[in-house]
């Protein structure tokens, strides 16, 4: 149940951090380092998700549920 709950925390702190570029592009108009800054974290937190769920199938607490098979 928890690994599901960070993951799907993770993906929320992603697209916030998505609108949150949206947004501070279109107010400060290439002004400020903002926009940058929140499209850092939102690339950080999709790479930090990606190792996470690797490490979860790896340890065998995520299970692929086998869809191509």
């Amino acid at each position: 149940m928890w690994p599901k709950i960070i993951i799907i925390l993770f993906l929320l702190l992603i697209i916030y951090n998505l609108g949150a570029g949206l947004y501070y592009m279109i107010v400060d108009k290439g002004q400020s380092k903002r926009t940058v800054n929140a499209l850092s974290w939102r690339v950080g937190l999709s790479a930090a998700l990606v190792v996470l769920v690797l490490l979860g199938i790896w340890s065998g607490v995520l299970a692929p549920h086998g869809i191509g098979r």
